[in-house]
């Protein structure tokens, strides 16, 4: 039994430079595309305790923070506009109030569907208002400021707090025709409305913002304010202890900013040109009567490192032999289409050379010739590979610290162990707590009969695109690291008017 080892895939930045920490790149070398983005305007809406807070902390955000204590995983925060080249002017500041009173209502709403739609309409109303007015001057993000009651009320499981409000028309709904419904009791018609969502703020926010085209960047209360916030637990100690965290809390928002207004911070520095990653994920759609219906949707990264998610039919796609969802051949081909259509959009009408599809089912030969069909009028590879979580095997060292991240066992021609976790050098520490497993990576599909070690060195390489934070590396690829959470908002409410295909950064 041989082990091989990946070399920790480089990152490119300014001026060319390759770097293996994305931290390190932005601070000595700056973004990738530095002087692509000038200034731009931000909006901040929130309750007036939640605003003051957040001006108070973007002064401190522009500036250097020094960690509490010297941590490689923790490193120095040189200040946004040091990094990034853009500054961010305090007086320039465009806010919207949120009346914390109705938020402390709708808290206390016994229906949980009510409760967090009436508090997710709080924001989008106010944000859909500012954007249609053209006399307002321009916002290219909003911060979403929120109490921590919102995201503790603002949950699947959540329960009302405080003296509970009876509210609830699902008895009303199940006895009265949608017709007469709206005849007799007009002014319940929203309420009815907010059964058609799920109860979870942060994907009803953004997918009811999506059609708008509204880029936010949702923050807590208590992630900038956590000395001061006013719930506090016993002895006064703030119930969450983010003091040493600052400069993660930095410099995680700070790239999620700079790449929401259109920067690229970083891409892949041994990326292979002409290449396109899609992401395949099949979400249940809780709305519908029976479980076999479920979303499809497809993240694309391009080698650039930007993403575009498409959205498919919902459908009957759950298998009962198999246990598993697959697309029909048309709505493969789709999907498919819609991808590549993407792909020439974005790279002056040409096509990839090579497209990967991931995705954590096999593909069964019905989906698999509709994804070929799509391919077929074009000198495209197609290669599909499924990427699942290893349960049984383990690798153990007699050393002080566990299997070096980038390790990885050759099955045989097809199936590959690929450990995205492990002991990090550059950290001085292991990715994760545990004794890392591997993932089991299988080519399934492999029309262009690519290499198992080329497709383990691309996987490894895409765990270090996560543009929603600035961490040396995530332990799955960002094809499947955001699966859920995507596949999440599209099927948390109604999006029939929803624009065939965003970029990855109104969903994260």
């Amino acid at each position: 039994m041989k082990l091989d080892y990946i070399h920790e895939p480089f990152l490119l930045f300014n001026y060319n430079q390759k770097v293996i920490d994305p931290r390190d790149g932005l601070t000595l070398f700056g973004p990738y595309n530095k002087n692509k983005v000038n200034n731009f305007s931000i909006g901040i809406i929130g309750t007036s305790f939640g605003r003051q807070k957040l001006k108070c902390w973007l002064e401190k955000f522009s500036k250097p923070i020094i960690p509490l204590k010297k941590d490689f995983s923790k490193p120095f925060y040189p200040g946004f506009e040091a990094i990034f080249g853009v500054s961010i002017n305090p007086h320039s500041i465009i806010e919207i109030d949120i009346e914390e009173n109705k938020l402390k209502e709708f808290y206390r709403y016994s229906d949980s569907h009510i409760r967090v739609a009436n508090m997710v309409d709080l924001y989008v109303d106010e944000l859909v208002e500012y954007k249609k007015d053209d006399d307002r001057p321009p916002v290219n993000i909003w911060f979403v400021i929120i109490p921590d009651d919102v995201y503790l009320h603002g949950r699947t499981k959540s329960k009302a707090g405080g003296n509970i409000i009876k509210v609830g028309i699902k008895d009303k709904l199940s006895r009265t025709s949608a017709t007469l419904f709206d005849e007799i009791m007009p002014d319940l018609v929203k309420d009815r409305e907010a059964y058609q969502y799920d109860n979870h703020f942060h994907n009803q926010l953004k997918l009811k913002l999506l059609k708008h085209e509204i880029l936010t960047q949702i923050v807590r209360e208590s992630t900038i304010a956590y000395n001061e916030y006013p719930y506090l637990k016993k002895n006064n100690e703030p119930k969450r202890d983010l003091s040493k965290m600052e400069t993660d809390i930095a410099w995680n928002i700070a790239t999620s900013v700079y790449y929401k207004i259109g920067g690229l911070p970083w891409k892949l520095g041994t990326i292979r040109k002409g290449v396109c990653y899609i992401g395949l994920v099949f979400k249940v759609d809780s709305r519908q009567k029976s479980h076999k219906y479920a979303c499809c949707a497809a993240q694309m990264f391009l080698d650039s490192g930007d993403g575009m998610v498409f959205k498919g039919a919902v459908g009957p796609w759950y298998n009962e032999d198999t246990r598993e969802y697959h697309l029909t051949k048309s709505a493969a081909f789709d999907l498919l289409d819609k991808a590549l259509k993407s792909f020439q959009k974005s790279n002056n009408k040409e096509l990839p050379k090579e497209v990967f599809i991931h995705g954590r089912t096999k593909f069964d030969d019905e989906e698999w010739s509709g994804f070929c069909d799509a391919v077929s009028e074009y000198d495209i590879s197609l290669t599909g590979v499924t990427i699942k979580d290893e349960k049984t095997f383990k690798l153990y060292r007699d050393k002080d610290f566990p299997i070096l991240r980038g390790s990885y066992y050759i099955k045989d021609k097809n199936n590959a162990f690929l450990w995205t976790k492990g002991f990090i050098p550059r950290l001085q520490q292991p990715l994760g707590m545990e004794t890392p497993n591997p993932l089991t990576i299988s080519l399934i599909r492999n029309n262009g009969r690519v290499p198992i070690d080329t497709v383990c060195r691309d996987i490894l390489a895409l765990t270090k695109l996560n543009y929603n934070s600035c961490r040396f590396c995530d332990g799955l690829p960002v094809t499947l690291k955001f699966a859920n959470v995507i596949g999440d908002i599209l099927t948390s409410g109604k999006i029939d008017d929803l624009k065939p295909a965003l970029p990855f950064r109104y969903y994260i």
